[in-house]
């Protein structure tokens, strides 16, 4: 049977073919290659229309035996003859064929172990044939060729832009492209999935003509339109999904989420700062209070860089909710950082009290701000009499981790909620909170996103940027460390403590593993070991995540006030951590981390009046070469080095994008501006039409 009458076979059974049809009905194949393609969730037409090629190869131009560069792959047009089956001592199989182009080129074609061609070529039948021209002594061979009827209409694997789809065992390209080709006509019956008003305002491709595209590219057609629908489809899809969950988490209007913005207020609080706040803040607080004025749930994300100023914002926006009689509650993701907030936010909003009282602009208030810690290590006794005094509205603000959203735990007028750091949070816990009151809601977060990936991941907020960092802070010199180098670093380090400075070491494991082969790797008790014998007069201090909340508490107390040289911990002191008189960072094995945590590190020194410094060792000196480390050492701004890292590792890892509810999309989509604000643009004008 040759190639004309296969198709003719196959395009038999495919009439009257619907999307839902299953592919076990439509394609007449052995069961083996239904079976993988139900393994790759292929199981109707439409399954497999949607199955995308990831590239193409362009083999349009036709050659003659005489024109074609040798071992490279080209298309010729030729006559077969002379076929014949050789069947070798080892019991291998061979079709050989002599091909003859249109010039009297002379070429022979050779397939391995593919007896079946005798069946579907014959002599004299002129064919297209698709494969690798090599030299064989002084004749030239075609490997392999695939190959289709010269008088074909359309062809499927040559003469033109050819698909590449992901292959799986048994299911190969050239496969995939036959089959495609014989459901090409069911493609018209795909369903648009966009509005239509979205199709003309964005002048993208219907749906049908974007597949038919991917699968069966002709002259002329574009296949970059094509693939940019996919990606504004996909873009768009995140987008209302986003929006969807924005107007979802706003709920019901409700008069008692009404906070007044009391500018005297905010300007005396200002006042009883030591220090001016940036534009950004100002900016900040202001939208932020703003959308408090409303009387449905605000949803917004803060960002900033390290050292932008978040807990002052925060602390600003809490001092306005409270003098309205509403409370507050901050969840955080560590206990250490929990009860650095109680202090620090306390002493702010307890100094703004007396500032107040002392007659500060005017104004005087009626008590002391209550503001407790709520996390799991509080006492049984003492959480009870917390929990108590929230119900009843006897405290104004409480600091936590994940045990603010316990069933037990419950508010008498719980007006503001802001959750630092979200990306460690997920969805669930984020409407725990809600159920705790409808509150407005701003999520804060010191890693500074890519705006593309804030308006994606964290599209169901409205966004607030802090762009500057408060005071003349100095930069901080950065530099990627080899092994080698060691020695004259820790003489660096020895220097600076001498002069009364204080270290961080950071090693990304407890207690390294020989199962999983990474003695190399620092770990924080082996360093700590070290250091002791590298630093014999100097005191060191161990922290870590299996360490009690006391015992982490009281360790972090110590090194602040300076009781230890240097500190060795893990990833704990990631965020938050202020210890203005620490002037060194130290990474082991850097190259494990991505960039964005790397900065975050980074900005845990740098806090004070002196000069600061960073360390990237690596575990191996070619490690030390890396361009991405390299990085570090040229960008202190925490938005470029977002991007980079975005481009280099993927949003899904970096940013916890995964926890959020929201499915994978194309990377590239996140590195296009333009598409991912068009997409926000096209979904909040359609949401607002059907609303």
């Amino acid at each position: 049977m040759n190639c004309n009458s296969t198709v003719i076979r196959f395009f038999r059974y495919t009439q009257g073919v619907q999307l839902s049809t299953s592919l076990e009905k439509v394609l007449k194949t052995k069961k083996d290659y239904i079976e993988q393609l139900n393994d790759m969730g292929l199981h109707t037409v439409e399954d497999l229309l949607l199955y995308i090629p990831r590239g193409y190869e362009d083999l349009s131009e036709m050659h003659t035996f005489a024109t074609a560069p040798i071992n490279t792959k080209v298309t010729v047009m030729c006559m077969i003859d002379r076929m014949k089956l050789i069947r070798t001592r080892s019991r291998k199989q061979i079709v050989t064929a002599q091909c003859i182009d249109s010039e009297g080129g002379i070429a022979e074609a050779i397939w391995f172990n593919q007896p079946h061609i005798m069946r579907m070529l014959s002599d004299g039948e002129e064919a297209v044939l698709t494969g690798k021209v090599v030299e064989n002594g002084k004749k030239l061979q075609i490997q392999s060729p695939t190959f289709e009827p010269s008088l074909s209409n359309e062809r499927v694997h040559s003469g033109r832009l050819v698909a590449i789809y992901p292959q799986h065992d048994i299911i190969t390209s050239k496969w995939l492209r036959e089959k495609m080709s014989l459901l090409k006509n069911a493609v018209s019956l795909l369903p648009e999935t966009l509005p239509k008003e979205v199709i003309d305002d964005e002048g993208v491709l219907s749906r049908s003509e974007t597949i038919r595209i991917l699968h069966f590219p002709s002259e002329g057609d574009s296949i970059d339109d094509a693939k940019k629908r996919l990606a504004f489809e996909d873009m768009y899809n995140v987008q209302c999904k986003a929006l969807q969950e924005k107007e979802e988490w706003k709920g019901e209007t409700q008069e008692r989420l009404v906070i007044p913005l009391k500018p005297e207020l905010i300007k005396s609080f200002f006042a009883s700062l030591k220090f001016t706040p940036t534009d950004s803040q100002k900016i900040s607080i202001y939208e932020i209070l703003k959308d408090m004025e409303q009387n449905r749930s605000m949803s917004r994300l803060l960002e900033g860089d390290v050292g932008s100023g978040k807990t002052l914002v925060a602390t600003a926006v809490m001092a306005n909710t409270i003098a309205s009689g509403g409370q507050c509650a901050l969840m955080v993701p560590t206990e250490v950082l929990a009860r650095q907030h109680v202090q620090s936010i306390g002493n702010m909003l307890i100094n703004f009290h007396n500032f107040l009282v002392s007659g500060g602009q005017g104004q005087t208030t009626s008590r002391v701000p209550r503001v407790a810690l709520l996390t799991g290590s509080v006492p049984k006794k003492q959480a009870q009499e917390i929990k108590e005094r929230l119900a009843v509205g006897d405290i104004d603000l409480v600091i936590g981790t994940h045990a603010l959203i316990e069933d037990s735990v419950s508010f008498e007028n719980l007006s503001l909620v802001i959750v630092d750091e979200q990306h460690r949070f997920g969805v669930v816990q984020r409407n725990r909170l809600k159920e705790k009151g409808s509150p407005h809601f701003l999520a804060m977060t010191a890693t500074p996103i890519p705006r593309t990936l804030a308006l994606t991941a964290f599209g169901h907020h409205d966004l607030s940027v802090l762009l500057e960092k408060p005071g003349n802070r100095q930069p901080i010199d950065t530099k990627v460390v080899s092994p080698k180098d060691r020695k004259t670093v820790e003489g660096f380090i020895e220097h600076q403590i001498s002069q009364g400075r204080q270290a961080f070491v950071i090693c990304p494991l407890i207690q390294a593993s020989e199962s999983e082969d990474m003695l190399e790797i620092r770990s924080v008790k082996e360093e700590h070991i070290r250091l002791t014998e590298a630093f014999p007069s100097r005191r060191i201090a161990l922290l870590h995540g299996k360490m009690t909340p006391s015992d982490k508490e009281d360790t972090m107390r110590a090194y602040k006030n300076r009781e230890y040289d240097i500190l060795v911990s893990t990833s704990v002191i990631e965020v938050g951590i202020d210890v203005p008189n620490a002037t060194i960072m130290i990474m082991e094995g850097s190259e494990r981390f991505g960039l964005a945590q790397l900065h975050q590190f980074r900005g845990r020194v740098g806090r004070g009046d002196f000069k600061s410094y960073c360390f990237l060792f690596t575990t191996t000196p070619e490690q030390a070469r890396s361009q991405r480390l390299r990085a570090m050492e040229k960008h202190d701004n925490g938005f470029e080095l977002a991007e980079i890292d975005l481009q280099i590792r993927g949003p899904g890892e970096l940013y916890g994008t995964r926890q959020s509810g929201i499915p994978e999309i194309r990377l590239s989509s996140l590195l296009n501006p333009e598409l991912v604000v068009r997409a926000r643009r096209a979904a909040e004008k359609f949401l607002n039409k059907v609303v």
